[in-house]
Parts: C-alpha cells; sequence; structure tokens
C-alpha cells in the first residue's frame, strides 16, 4: 500500500491560528481588566473604611479649627450669661430702692407696664433649634431679651422719679399736711376714721374721714396746695350737706364738709393755710363739727396720718398767721 502525503488546507489553519490568538490575547486582558477594577474598588473602600476610623478617633486640622471655634462661642456665651447674672442682680436692687424707697418717699404707684413681664413666645427663637448648643443659645437669649424688658420698665419708672423729684418742693407744698383747722378749736374729741356705728343710722358703715368737733363759723384751712375741684350746697339733713373738694395733683385730694359757708369757688387755686369755709352743722349730723377726709390716688386713708401732730399750739398759731397774711395778698 502506498504512503499517503498528508494535505493542508492553508487558509482554514490561517483562520484557526488567528482565532486561537485572539482568544490567547481577548480572554487575559478582559480578566486583568476586572482584577484592576476590583483593586480599585477595594482600595477606595478601604480608604473609606479608615478615613472614618482616622475621624472618629482623631481629627483633622479642619475639625481641629472648628472645635476650638466652637469651645470658644461656648465660653463667650457662659461670659455673657455671668454678665447678664450680674446685671439682673443690680437691676433688683435697684428695682428694689424704687419699690421700697423712692417711691414711698415720693407716695408714687409703681409703673407697671402690661406683659413686660411675659416671655416671648417660641417661635422668636425658632431660628436657634435643632443645634446641639441651642439649650444654650436660646436660655442666653431669653435671659438677655427678659433683662432688656425689664430695663425698658425700670428706666420708665426713673424717668418719673426724675420729674417728681424736679417737682418735689412743689409736692411738699402739695401734700396735705396740717389742721384744717386750728386745733385750739377742737372740742370733745376726734371723730375716729374706719368702720363704726353711725349715730343716726344706727348701723356699721365706713367713717371715711374725721370729725373735727368745734363751733360754727371757726375757720377751715386748705392743708395743702391745690385747685378747688368742686364745690356742692348738699341736702340740709343728709349727706355730706355743704363741702369742698380740692385736688392736691401727684395723686392728693381733700375733702372739706358739713360746712357753713364756702368761701372759694371751682377752678380756683388755693394754697396751705389758705381760709376756704366756715365749720358748720348741714347734711347729716348730730352738731357742728368739720368732716375731713384725705383721698391717695382714689382711696381714702387715715387723715391723722397727715397732720403734724408734733407741732406746738403757738406754732400753729404763728403759722396761721404767716398764711393769713399770704391770703390777704391773693384775695
Amino acid at each position: 500500500m502506498a504512503h499517503q502525503e498528508p494535505t493542508f488546507d492553508l487558509h482554514q489553519l490561517t483562520h484557526e491560528v488567528v482565532s486561537a490568538t485572539q482568544e490567547v490575547v481577548t480572554v487575559p486582558f478582559r480578566l486583568r481588566t476586572y482584577r484592576l477594577i476590583r483593586k480599585i474598588l477595594i482600595g477606595f473602600i478601604l480608604v473609606s473604611i479608615a478615613n472614618v476610623l482616622f475621624s472618629y478617633f482623631f481629627l483633622t486640622p479642619k475639625m481641629l479649627r472648628i472645635n476650638r471655634d466652637n469651645q470658644e462661642l461656648v465660653v463667650r456665651y457662659r461670659i455673657l450669661q455671668d454678665r447678664i447674672r450680674t446685671a439682673e442682680r443690680r437691676l433688683d436692687e435697684i428695682r428694689h430702692r424704687d419699690l421700697y424707697v423712692y417711691r414711698p418717699l415720693f407716695a408714687a404707684d409703681t409703673v407697671s407696664v402690661e406683659g413686660v413681664g411675659l416671655p416671648y413666645p417660641d417661635a422668636k427663637y425658632a431660628a436657634l433649634a435643632g443645634y446641639e448648643y441651642s439649650p444654650l443659645m436660646t436660655g442666653t437669649w431669653r435671659r438677655l431679651d427678659g433683662l432688656a424688658r425689664r430695663l425698658y420698665e425700670t428706666s420708665l419708672s426713673l424717668d418719673e422719679l426724675q420729674q417728681l423729684s424736679r417737682n418735689k418742693e412743689i409736692m411738699s407744698q402739695a401734700i396735705p399736711a396740717i389742721w384744717p383747722i386750728d386745733r385750739t378749736k377742737l372740742r370733745n374729741g376726734i371723730g375716729a376714721f374706719g368702720m363704726r356705728r353711725h349715730p343716726i343710722y344706727s348701723s356699721y358703715i365706713m367713717h371715711k374721714g374725721v370729725d373735727l368737733a368745734c363751733d360754727i363759723g371757726n375757720p377751715v384751712y386748705a392743708t395743702g396746695d391745690g385747685v378747688v375741684e368742686r364745690t356742692d350746697l348738699g341736702l340740709p339733713r343728709k349727706g355730706y350737706g355743704k363741702q369742698i373738694l380740692l385736688d392736691h395733683e401727684f395723686g392728693y385730694k381733700t375733702r372739706y364738709a358739713h360746712l357753713s359757708r364756702i368761701l372759694v369757688k371751682p377752678g380756683e387755686r388755693v394754697v396751705r393755710g389758705q381760709k376756704i369755709a366756715e365749720v358748720g352743722n348741714t347734711g347729716g349730723t348730730t352738731g357742728p363739727h368739720l368732716h375731713y377726709e384725705v383721698i391717695l390716688r382714689g382711696q381714702v386713708v387715715n387723715p391723722i396720718n397727715y397732720f403734724n401732730k408734733d407741732m406746738t399750739p403757738a406754732e400753729y398759731t404763728r403759722l396761721m398767721e404767716e398764711m393769713h397774711e399770704t391770703n390777704l395778698e391773693t384775695y
């Protein structure tokens, strides 16, 4: 049998070689690309984890600066709170002197601004909410706002006291401070101020003034500078009878009732010690006397507290003589 030489298809062989070469080249390239991407991803994850761990346990320079700034702000807020507390204590001292020293000295009402003690609504501080230091900031600003409102109220009070101090001389002459009659003419004591059994109605009622028993026609004097607010003839056998109401300003008024004769008219300005009427027996009385009231800011007070009880009869007579001289010039 004859030996056959193998035959080769050159074109087919070339195609197979090329295909094999492409497969050999393509597969390692894809594998290398995949491995590279995987390494990159793993490296990124590891770096991220390391960064998180480092940030958790250690601070970056930027975070260090931020923390230092935050701590500085906290210290400033603490200092501000200390200064607010100091200002509040000083303001309390001023308010105490205002309420218990200055205002009683001038017999002045306490200044009160409606709503000044009420806190601002929470909406005012809504922008400060949601932060780590929100309680510190909100609390500080609430106290600062409260301090500002109290300062405003106190400033109004001091402004009024300043005006009163300028008018101190006028005020000292306006406050009812002498007896409305010559006390040497006083007889049968003084009818007391307060609750008592009425001698006519036989029931307990509030006696708003004091009764100074004396003779009909005895002079009645203005106890302080003022203006005649009104006069009234009254009823013959009931009530105050003939009376005068003086307005001394500064919250003071005085009433003189059961008069026999009125010597002033509404709108007339009178001075302390000026004769304004004569004692009588008009209205509901059991005998001649002067009913005298002191009214402070709309409330009757005990007139006895306004009499100069240390003045001797001689001093009183001399004062009346001086006032009479002034009255002659006024009429």
